[in-house]
């Protein structure tokens, strides 16, 4: 773990007055990337960065560089996120080498305000896992113990930020993908509201499930890469509009005033049924930053989620459906992976899928493929459907009466690479804290809360349909 590494805002603030070299910081993280062991990226942007970083160290007195949110701030992007010029692979042999032709919305925002993309950053393929060990480039490694995963799926992105070989970093959410690495690894990570932020250039593996979130090793940073990737996009249907014009200021007043008032009459609700079967570590840094939000005037009850029990279910049929239909595009007769001499389009097809594909990738598409095919559709997909209405309203039911939920994050600390990825099942039962949030799309952010053995806890915090702010306010606190 690097502890000297700045937060985004001290390196705006640093390059706008002219006391840090952006091309030195950057210089500095490239350096400790290049000694690193951690296997954090698989495309890194070196020379672009290096020459966009000479470039703000030359014009930071200008007034338009004057007005940059993120200038020259150091960031990492998930391989999932498209970015023009910059390959991207999704971690998975069959994208290997595939450079895209634009940039993501997001990739987008950042540019406009002045951030330098380090790199890409691993993985686990395709975004189906919890440890970043399926990705076709080897595993990441966490930073507090190299013997040990990151989390996954956005375990590169957690580790990179953890490790100080990037200052804040993206990454995506589709069962627990941003909270768990970010738990993990001992860093913040928050899942948006669903449609609060553009998915235009992300590659899909679930569409009704995922956003692209921030990771930071800050509630601070967090919030102000928020604001910077929260604009406005017509190519994305699925973005809410929002009644303000311009994207919500997460960098106001109490983001500075630290813990004072923040949380100040706040009621949070503890759903006994995410603290049940986690492991007594992770249970009592839990309860100890409850009794802390008390202590800062907040009031809390247990509550019962009874649906909650059928949330992995549930969510796992119907993410393995839509991977089943999304990832019928990746055929290598576009883009991607090509090899071999081409026969008639059945066998050419199925050959670059059986050498493109990890072995997760293919059993959820085969499960997916499943559970729509005629006989199966309304006994496994319609059917949870229906259970994701009925916990999406379980959680609206309990944020009328609770401006926000407090549970773990993870039911346990890291676990040892190796050790569960030869038991799928075990791997899906890891995301039983997570899952449930993006099936009601609701917004979570998880903070770290403590420690087991040197290895981190992270505290799951959870709110209303566009409450980002609240859950920040309350993550101040911790």
């Amino acid at each position: 773990m690097k502890k000297d590494l700045p937060t985004a805002i001290g390196v705006v603030e640093g390059i706008k007055n002219g006391s840090l070299s952006c091309e030195d910081l950057l210089s500095k993280i490239y350096e400790r990337i290049e000694r690193s062991k951690l296997n954090c990226y698989i495309t890194l942007n070196k020379d672009a960065a290096l020459e966009k970083a000479i470039e703000v160290d030359k014009r930071r007195n200008e007034e338009e560089y004057g007005r940059k949110k993120l200038l020259g701030v150091p960031i990492a992007i998930k391989d999932s996120i498209t970015t023009k010029g910059i390959q991207t692979t999704c971690a998975s042999y069959i994208l290997t080498g595939y450079v895209p032709p634009y940039d993501a919305m997001v990739i987008e925002a950042l540019k406009r305000e002045g951030a330098i993309i380090i790199g890409k950053t691993n993985m686990d393929e395709f975004c189906m896992g919890t440890s970043t060990e399926t990705s076709y480039y080897g595993p990441t490694r966490n930073p507090h113990d190299p013997s040990r995963v990151p989390g996954g799926s956005s375990g590169g992105s957690a580790a990179a930020v953890a490790a100080g070989e990037a200052v804040i970093a993206l990454g995506s959410d589709t069962g627990g993908s941003i909270r768990c690495p970010a738990s993990f690894c001992g860093i913040v990570g928050l899942k948006p509201t669903y449609g609060f932020v553009s998915r235009y250039g992300l590659i899909a593996y679930a569409n009704s499930l995922e956003q692209i979130g921030p990771m930071a090793s800050s509630v601070t940073d967090t919030a102000l890469l928020l604001e910077v990737i929260s604009a406005k996009d017509e190519r994305d249907s699925t973005q809410v509009k929002l009644n303000n014009n311009a994207s919500t200021n997460y960098r106001c007043s109490w983001l500075n005033d630290g813990r004072s008032d923040t949380i100040k009459g706040m009621k949070i609700g503890v759903p006994k049924e995410f603290i049940e079967g986690v492991s007594p570590e992770v249970g009592k840094a839990v309860w100890d930053s409850v009794h802390k939000f008390e202590e800062f005037g907040a009031t809390y009850e247990e509550i019962s989620m009874r649906n909650l029990k059928y949330a992995l279910a549930s969510y796992y049929i119907l993410a393995m459906s839509e991977a089943s239909s999304n990832l019928a595009r990746f055929d290598g007769l576009r883009y991607g992976l090509r090899s071999g001499k081409d026969e008639d389009w059945h066998s050419t097809f199925s050959r670059i899928r059986g050498e493109g594909f990890g072995e997760e990738v293919k059993r959820r598409i085969i499960l997916g493929t499943y559970a729509l095919s005629a006989g199966y559709y309304g006994k496994y997909y319609l059917k949870a459907l229906k259970v994701r209405t009925l916990i999406k309203n379980e959680f609206e039911d309990a944020l009328k009466t609770h401006d926000i939920l407090a549970m773990p994050t993870m039911p346990f600390v890291a676990f040892e690479l190796g050790e569960r990825i030869k038991d799928p099942l075990s791997l899906y039962l890891a995301d039983v804290n997570t899952v449930s949030v993006n099936l009601a799309g609701v917004p979570s952010v998880s903070i770290p809360c403590g420690s087991s053995e040197g290895l981190p806890i992270g505290l799951q915090l959870v709110g209303k349909y566009f409450d980002e702010d609240v859950i920040l306010k309350a993550a101040l606190s911790v």
